[in-house]
């Protein structure tokens, strides 16, 4: 497995590049809409707390047998930062995956076609399991986990259902 490379991944719109505390700037007004917090909970970061976040995660994990791999979305046709792809990787060929785009810019496929991209690097990279928890009313995010190739399971942590990639013998829709 070799995700410690800070690669940024290209999709057909989109550039997802490593975080860096920089970033916040523009972030700070893509993720301030209260209401991306509906399912997740919280309320939106103002610049000191992203900015501070941003370089815990530039820094990466304190944990040898975990890898942060935290990317901002960049939409090249209008050259802003949308949203985010988050994976924490480990211990083991396992991730764990996010996603979040700003209000502006849902709508466009752009969670999606950043999930797709984002999975697709990771298993290329050595990543055999990637789970994501969703709630189970937030149907932008099942679909969107549901086009990175990932499956509802039977497990649950708190409100959200997990959703993982199928093994080699579960059959997929």
């Amino acid at each position: 497995m070799n995700v410690n490379e800070p690669a940024w991944v290209r999709t057909d719109r989109l550039d997802l590049i490593p975080v860096e505390a920089e970033h916040a700037e523009e972030m700070v007004e893509v993720l301030g809409d209260p209401a991306l917090h509906t399912f997740i909970g919280g309320e939106p970061e103002d610049l000191t707390a992203l900015r501070a976040r941003y370089t815990r995660w530039a820094a990466g994990s304190p944990d040898p047998q975990v890898t942060w791999l935290n990317r901002v979305i960049r939409l090249r046709a209008q050259e802003r930062l949308v949203g985010t792809v988050q994976a924490t990787v480990g211990p083991g060929p396992v991730a764990e995956v996010a996603w979040v785009v700003g209000g502006a810019w849902q709508g466009l496929g752009i969670a999606k076609e950043a999930a797709i991209g984002w999975v697709a690097w990771l298993r290329a990279h050595g990543v055999e399991e990637i789970h994501a928890h969703i709630h189970p009313a937030n149907l932008a995010s099942t679909g969107v986990a549901r086009a990175a190739g990932l499956r509802p399971t039977d497990h649950w942590q708190e409100d959200e259902q997990r959703w993982s990639t199928p093994g080699p013998d579960t059959p997929t829709d």
